[in-house]
């Protein structure tokens, strides 16, 4: 099995807050990310998919395809967007990083056979240089 990564990079704004909770509340869970003016994250994006190479490209999948959907359905959905109200498949959830990655797998589940045998493996992403979520779903 051959494992091909592609990594693209976006940036957003988000709050995390559960408007069941008081002020106080979110603040004490989610810190300053509870920030009532948002904050934002550089994000890197890497999907990775499994298969075997094509008798005759050679390839896995087509990097420059992978990149496009990616870009198509993904970063220019997000990319300098607000998470939590600019971005319909985020429409009712935690603008958390955990639930974005899910949205994100499902939207690769349903695109990626458009354009490859390749199944997906992983998504990861980077909220910060030390924070980053993977899902394998």
């Amino acid at each position: 099995m051959i494992y091909v990564s592609r990594q693209e990079h976006f940036n957003a704004a988000h709050k995390l807050h559960n408007p069941k909770w008081s002020d106080e509340r979110n603040r004490e869970v989610f810190g300053p990310c509870a920030n009532t003016n948002w904050h934002g994250h550089n994000y890197d994006l890497i999907v990775t998919v499994k298969g075997q190479p094509d008798p005759e490209t050679g390839f896995v999948v087509d990097l420059k395809a992978l990149s496009d959907l990616l870009r198509t359905h993904i970063t220019e959905q997000v990319d300098h967007k607000n998470l939590n109200l600019d971005v319909p498949f985020m429409a009712g959830q935690m603008a958390s990083t955990e639930n974005l990655v899910l949205a994100f797998w499902q939207i690769l589940e349903r695109e990626l056979p458009t354009i490859t045998e390749a199944k997906l493996h992983c998504v990861k992403l980077y909220e910060t240089p030390r924070n980053f979520v993977e899902y394998y779903g």
